[in-house]
């Protein structure tokens, strides 16, 4: 993250500042040290500190899966009272392209989990859609500038996801993508630098006025059950109403991650939290809808405790005042973090842990931000032969931030700003299972409960994994970094979608399968044709590499099935690494050998571009100047020949229009057609024929293209092996003869 702090990016942000609701009276910005303050009644009230924050503009892809999006990480700090994101999306090259529509994502705490082309998730996997806004591009215009408000965000990890629509399937050569577009998201942060804080208890007097809201900060200590926040009094010079409204918490663009509560006439009013998250700090907001106006009043806030046991006591918590008409205990067993590779950890209880039905047990898994890019999976088992009476029932909750500590109540699986995952096993269905993606980098509760008999006994499995069961038999689960942070996700294969790899609704059945590995590895036998005639005219090298191209193509693509139908002899890196360059060589040789130059000259040309050629794959194996590159240099060598010898010979080269109709013509329209289905033909739901089409094609114009044997060269066969005798070989050089 690159903070801006240099007086060009002030003119751009001067409007955005300006354009502040409820700001532009009685605030000066500061642009040299980025602070302003407001103004009330002549004496200061709040330092505010300005940040600017920009990422790097990053390309956006289609979507297909996940590893299409394109996710922008940024950090909002304590107390910021306004986020501005300044999302610029621009047209980069292409022709005749027409309105776009980008679509960006925002979540808080974890990457957002999305579903734009409306796929099924994986059963028992519980998902809340992120917030997202779509921008336009129209066709006559290059970029689009869009600012998304923010007031009171949450503070910690903040995502942006950006991709294009669907993917339709069209497999575009690299470097020759119809239209580009390019995504930078950029962030202005406005925090408070002095907010008043709430002390437990004691009254503080503070004057409202209509331009801006009376803002507060308060700590919730641990075990906390609930939070109360007050207004004593409050007066107002005209009428009776003050019209005051009491907003408790931060924004994270989800339903109840904020409680506000109205207030009317001048009486005391009060705002209540159920289960505040503990250790953290909430916002407190006062505002008035009366304009034109200043209004006196007076706030305090109080906590109650939960539990008042000797293990865990809330005496321990200043300001903590214990519930002395329902006083509880909790169970809190100790948990063992096992942290085994990236986004690979397991939370590890006691095997057999004994739920009761008087006292909730409360495990305590504290999720890292670095834990927050993978899945969350919870299974709970009820160990059925210690059950007493035939018959139970464990009920459990998952909350973040704060746990659910009364089970047996027929009440929602949510505190009071944050909603939870619930669960329960029973003699009739002793299992279990919840899947999250990307959970909230946070302290998570698993609360237990046993609701019908007085105790039970259950197995706990808890983990966090890079993919939802490995992306299972039709995926493969990838690795993805934005920056530092790290990710998991699926790509499916064989038609299967969805975040794990488990919608079948357009999967491929095994007899296409079948038939799809079948084409694309015969039809390198193809191959075989080229071959024999290299080696009948003497071109010995050329065959060889023929035989490489058609050895590893045959057997990468084996490998590169998806699905069932898979066979891999060696690493697939190596064997996609070998069909390329056997590809990119067999066409570079072919069109030296038709240039029909010395063999010093010809072998050192084909060593020359094969190492070439080795490196530039190990660059970027599908980079379109990889085969573009060698392709047009050869031709130039092998133009420049042929003009020589037309020059010397003072005639075409090659002479005879045989060789041009019945040979050289069908050969370049071979390859010319194989070109076009590789590069403007060939889709997803169509590769498996049309690639072997291109096999097809590119393998016939080597058979045209090939020069033909030199006359002084012998054709090779096994008769000369059987004979005891040795021919005599001509070595002239410049005597050639074209038939």
């Amino acid at each position: 993250v690159n903070t801006h702090t240099v007086n060009t990016h002030l003119e751009q942000w001067a409007a955005i500042y300006a354009a502040a609701p409820g700001e532009q009276l009685g605030v000066r910005y500061l642009a040299q040290g980025h602070l302003s303050r407001g103004m009330e009644g002549g004496r200061e009230h709040v330092t505010y500190l300005n940040e600017f924050y920009s990422k790097t503009p990053q390309r956006l892809s289609k979507y297909s899966w996940f590893g299409n999006v394109r996710l922008n990480h940024f950090r909002v700090p304590e107390d910021a009272v306004l986020v501005r994101w300044l999302l610029t999306v621009s047209r980069g090259s292409g022709l005749n392209c027409g309105n776009q529509n980008i679509t960006v994502h925002f979540r808080a705490g974890a990457p957002p989990v999305i579903n734009p082309i409306d796929t099924a998730f994986p059963n028992s996997t519980s998902v809340s859609l992120a917030h997202n806004l779509t921008l336009i591009i129209p066709s006559g215009q290059s970029s689009n500038v869009t600012l998304f408000n923010m007031t009171h965000p949450k503070a910690g990890d903040w995502f942006l996801a950006a991709h294009l629509p669907k993917d339709e399937g069209k497999i575009e050569q690299q470097g020759l993508s119809s239209c580009s577009y390019l995504f930078q998201a950029k962030m202005f942060l406005r925090r408070a630098a002095d907010l008043p804080i709430l002390q437990y208890n004691i009254p503080l007097y503070q004057t409202l006025t209509t331009t801006a809201p009376a803002l507060f900060k308060i700590f919730v200590p641990e075990f906390s059950s609930r939070l109360d926040v007050f207004i004593l009094n409050c007066s107002v010079k005209l009428g009776n109403d003050c019209g005051l409204s009491i907003t408790v918490g931060s924004s994270t663009l989800k339903q109840g991650s904020e409680l506000k509560q109205n207030c009317s006439g001048l009486e005391s009013c009060s705002a209540s939290v159920l289960i505040p998250p503990w250790n953290s700090w909430l916002l407190v907001m006062v505002e008035t809808s009366q304009s034109n106006t200043t209004i006196p009043f007076s706030i305090s806030a109080n906590v109650t405790g939960a539990l008042s046991n000797t293990s865990i006591s809330m005496r321990d918590q200043p300001g903590l005042r214990a519930n002395s008409s329902e006083p509880m205990c909790m169970k809190s067993p100790s948990v063992f973090r096992d942290e085994q590779d990236v986004l690979s950890l397991r939370f590890i209880v006691s095997s057999n842990l004994t739920v009761t039905s008087d006292l909730p047990t409360v495990i305590t898994l504290e999720q890292s931000p670095g834990d927050s890019g993978g899945t969350f999976v919870v299974q709970l088992n009820l160990n059925t032969s210690s059950l007493v009476g035939g018959f139970a029932h464990v009920k459990a909750c998952l909350t973040p931030t704060a746990p659910l500590l009364h089970l047996n109540r027929s009440q929602t699986c949510a505190t009071g700003l944050m909603q939870g995952y619930s669960l329960s096993v029973s003699s009739n269905e002793s299992q279990a299972l919840l899947r999250i993606p990307f959970p909230d980098a946070a302290v998570w509760y698993l609360s237990l409960q046993t609701v019908c008999n007085d105790r039970s006994v259950v197995r706990l499995q808890l983990s966090v994994s890079a993919c939802i069961d490995d992306c299972g038999p039709y995926g493969e689960c990838r690795l993805l970094r934005t920056h530092s942070y790290l990710y998991g996700a699926c790509v499916c294969k064989a038609g299967w979608q969805g975040w794990g790899c488990t919608d079948g609704a357009t999967a491929q059945s095994y007899s296409r399968q079948l038939a799809a590995a079948l084409l694309l590895t015969l039809s390198n036998f193809f191959f075989i044709p080229p071959i024999v005639v290299a080696l009948y005219r003497g071109y010995h090298i050329e065959a060889a590499i023929y035989f490489f191209n058609m050895f590893f193509s045959t057997f990468y693509h084996a490998c590169d099935q998806p699905g069932v139908t898979v066979m891999c002899i060696m690493d697939y890196d190596t064997l996609q690494f070998c069909d390329f360059l056997g590809s990119v060589v067999s066409v570079w040789v072919t069109i030296v050998c038709m240039a029909r130059l010395q063999d010093p000259v010809k072998y050192l040309l084909f060593m020359v571009g094969t190492l070439v050629i080795s490196m530039a794959m190990q660059l970027d194996r599908r980079g379109l100047w990889n085969l573009l590159g060698p392709v047009l240099f050869a031709l130039v060598i092998m133009v420049t020949s042929w003009v020589y010898r037309g020059v010397k010979r003072h005639q075409c080269y090659p002479p005879l229009w045989r060789r041009w109709v019945l040979f050289l013509l069908p050969g370049i329209a071979s390859a010319l057609i194989g070109v076009c289905v590789y590069v403007f033909a060939q889709t997803d739901s169509n590769y498996y024929y049309t690639h072997s089409i291109w096999h097809v094609l590119v393998a016939t114009s080597v058979v045209f293209l090939l020069p033909p044997r030199e006359k002084h060269v012998p054709p090779w066969g096994w008769t000369n092996k059987i004979c005891s005798y040795k021919r005599c070989k001509n070595e002239k050089v410049e005597h050639y003869t074209d038939t």
